[in-house]
C-alpha cells in the first residue's frame, strides 16, 4: 500500500495554485472547491459552526481538510478526477447541521467530512447511515457517533480520527493519580453537553477505579458565565486538582473566577480546552493539563504541515482540529483512490460502500499528523492512537510529553 506522505513544499505548491480557485460562496454558506465539469469530480461534503462562539473548531476543521485537498487536487486528483467540496455553514445548531447534510446528499457527494461539534455530529451520524455515506469526523468525540445509541449497534459507515470522550476521561484520571500523586479531584462541568458528560463519566469512573475521591462535583448549564457559587462549594471541598472536561471559552471563564477566589489548585481537561489561552491570563493558567493528539513543532511532518497551514489561513485556527481534519482527509483520499479502482462512478451505493471499505484497509499506511503509525480502527471505528499531555506555560500550550 501506498504510504500517504505530507511535505511543505507539495502543501505549499497545492495553496498557491488553489488559493484562487475557490468559488465563491453561494446562498446558505456553500463552497466549492477545485471544481471542473461533471464527471470529472468527486464531490465530498464538509459541514461545522463557521460562525459564532465554536468557529474556532469549524473553521480548523474546514481549513485543515481543504489543505490536503488541494494538495491532492494541485498533483493531480485521485484517478484524474479533482476533488470537489461542498461546503456549509451549519451555525453550531443540530437541526441546521441535518438540513445542510441532506442538502449536500441532494448535491451529490460521495463522501463527508465532519461533523464539527459532538452534538451536530450524532445528529448528521443516523442521516449519513440511513445513505451509507462514508463519514470521517475529526473532532466530534461522543461514543454515541459511531454507535446507535438506540440499540448500541455500530455505524459502519462512520469513522473519526480522533479519541473518544472515555479515553480522553479515563487519560485525564490516570495521569492526575499516577503522574502528579493526586488523589482528590473536584468536577465543575456543563450539563446537558454530550462531551463534558462523555469525558466526565470515563473520568470519574477511572477515579473510583484507582482509589480516587471526587470531594465536590458541581455543574453549570449552557451560557452560563458566573460560576462563583460552584466555585465556592469546590474550594469548601479541598481537593488537589479541578477536573474540568468542558469547551475552551468556559474552560478560560471558569479558570479566572477560580483564581480570583482563591482557588490555586491545577487544572486539568481534555481536548476542549485547546484554544483556551485567548480567554484567561498566563498566570492564572500556569500548570494547567489538557489531553490532545497534537503536539505542536514535534517532529518534521507537524513542522511542515504548520508553516503550510500558516501559509494558507494564519495562525488562529491552526490547532489539534486542524491537524486531525488534515489525517482526516488523508484517510478519505486514500480510501477513494482504493475505490477509484472498481471502476463505478463516484457518489453511486457501489463506489460509497468501497470507500468505506477502503478506510479500514487503507487508513494503515496513512502517515498522518496525529498519528504517525497510521489509523487502524477497532471495532467501534475508533483510531487507535497514542495521547499526547499538553500544558500550559507563560500563556503558551507546550507539550509535556505522550502518555
Amino acid at each position: 500500500m501506498k504510504k500517504v506522505l505530507c511535505t511543505v513544499l507539495a502543501v505549499v505548491m497545492a495553496f498557491v495554485c488553489f488559493a484562487g480557485c475557490s468559488a465563491p460562496a453561494a446562498e446558505g454558506g456553500n463552497e466549492a472547491v477545485g471544481s471542473a465539469a461533471s464527471g470529472d469530480t468527486i464531490k465530498v461534503g464538509l459541514l461545522g459552526p463557521y460562525t459564532g462562539d465554536l468557529a474556532v473548531y469549524g473553521l480548523a476543521v474546514k481549513n485543515g481538510a481543504t489543505l490536503y485537498f488541494d494538495k491532492v487536487n494541485a498533483e493531480g486528483g485521485i484517478n484524474g478526477k479533482k476533488i470537489e467540496l461542498i461546503s456549509y455553514d451549519n451555525k453550531g445548531d443540530d437541526a441546521e447541521a441535518i438540513n445542510a447534510f441532506n442538502r449536500e446528499v441532494d448535491e451529490g457527494i460521495t463522501a463527508f467530512i465532519g461533523d464539527v461539534i459532538t452534538s451536530n455530529t450524532i445528529a448528521v451520524a443516523g442521516e449519513a447511515n440511513a445513505v451509507n455515506m462514508p463519514m470521517i469526523t475529526a473532532s466530534a468525540t461522543a461514543e454515541a457517533v459511531t454507535v446507535n445509541p438506540d440499540d448500541g449497534s455500530v455505524y459502519t459507515n462512520v469513522f473519526r480520527t480522533c479519541f473518544i470522550d472515555p479515553f480522553q476521561g479515563e487519560k485525564m484520571a490516570q495521569y492526575a493519580n499516577e503522574k502528579l500523586g493526586y488523589t482528590r479531584a473536584a468536577v465543575i462541568v456543563q450539563t446537558g453537553n454530550d462531551y463534558a458528560a462523555g469525558l466526565n463519566e470515563a473520568f470519574k469512573a477511572k477515579c473510583e477505579e484507582l482509589g480516587m475521591t471526587i470531594v465536590a462535583e458541581e455543574g453549570y448549564a449552557k451560557g452560563d458565565k458566573d460560576f462563583n457559587a460552584q466555585l465556592t462549594n469546590i474550594k469548601a471541598a479541598d481537593p488537589e486538582f479541578i477536573f474540568c472536561p468542558n469547551y475552551y471559552e468556559d474552560d478560560g471563564m471558569i479558570v479566572k473566577q477560580a483564581r480570583a477566589l482563591g482557588l490555586t489548585v491545577p487544572f486539568l481537561g481534555g481536548d476542549g480546552w485547546d484554544g483556551v489561552v485567548k480567554y484567561a491570563s498566563a498566570e492564572e493558567l500556569e500548570g494547567t493539563f489538557y489531553c490532545s493528539a497534537y503536539a505542536p513543532g514535534s517532529t518534521d511532518a507537524v513542522k511542515a504541515f504548520e508553516e503550510a497551514y500558516t501559509a494558507a489561513y494564519g495562525t488562529d485556527t491552526l490547532n489539534m482540529f486542524a491537524a486531525n481534519a488534515y489525517d482526516a482527509a488523508m484517510v478519505m483520499c486514500a480510501a477513494l483512490a482504493k475505490a477509484e479502482e472498481t471502476g463505478e462512478a463516484p457518489a453511486s451505493d457501489a463506489y460509497k460502500q468501497a470507500v468505506i471499505d477502503a478506510i479500514k484497509t487503507e487508513g494503515a499506511s496513512v502517515v498522518g499528523i496525529t498519528s504517525e503509525a497510521g489509523y487502524t480502527f477497532d471495532a467501534n471505528n475508533n483510531p487507535i492512537k497514542d495521547a499526547v499531555i499538553m500544558t500550559i506555560t507563560n500563556g503558551e500550550a507546550v507539550y509535556k510529553e505522550t502518555f
